[in-house]
């Protein structure tokens, strides 16, 4: 588990408050910051946009996400290349967990 994705989840309604945190996300050091979807993709449920960091940067970038989320679900996972176990039992949420589409990793 070397590294980890954060989603962003958020809707129409949201997508201000979304984008205020994806653009503070693009001055975390060593952060890799992802497009704003506007759809769903994947196995993810709601539009979303990913960040990618180091497993050395995981508490930092938690307690960040805490902080900053305002109201916004946040899904983070390792990256182990096992998709479908990085997705449900190593899976951290922050806010609302919300089911996944499982069918998409299998």
């Amino acid at each position: 588990m070397e590294k980890f994705h954060a989603h962003i989840y958020y809707e129409k309604e949201t997508f201000g408050n979304a984008q205020k945190l994806v653009k503070k996300a693009y001055n975390q050091d060593g952060v890799v910051v992802g497009r704003m979807h506007e759809k769903p993709i994947g196995p993810h449920p709601k539009w979303s946009c990913q960040l990618l960091f180091s497993k050395d940067q995981l508490t930092n970038m938690m307690i960040w996400l805490l902080e900053n989320r305002k109201g916004l679900t946040v899904f983070i996972h390792p990256v182990t290349g096992n998709d479908f176990l990085d997705h449900t039992e190593h899976a951290i949420w922050l806010g609302e967990k919300l089911e996944l589409n499982l069918e998409e990793l299998q």
